[in-house]
């Protein structure tokens, strides 16, 4: 799963972060591809909207 997907499924960095209980600075270090481990957190607090290891959209 790519991080503009994640971005956009909670409608900013922020809200994004406070779902994972990381920080906003923490979000913007991620590359492109969220890590692993941060995917399959995603994937459980969306009750899979969002699913590991996906690409989601080529937007």
């Amino acid at each position: 799963m790519n991080r503009a997907d994640a971005i956009k499924h909670f409608k900013g960095i922020t809200p994004l972060a406070k779902a994972l209980g990381i920080t906003y600075e923490a979000v913007r270090q991620w590359g492109e591809e969220i890590p692993e481990l941060r995917q399959y957190q995603l994937e459980l607090v969306t009750n899979g909207e969002l699913k590991a290891g996906k690409k989601q959209s080529a937007s």
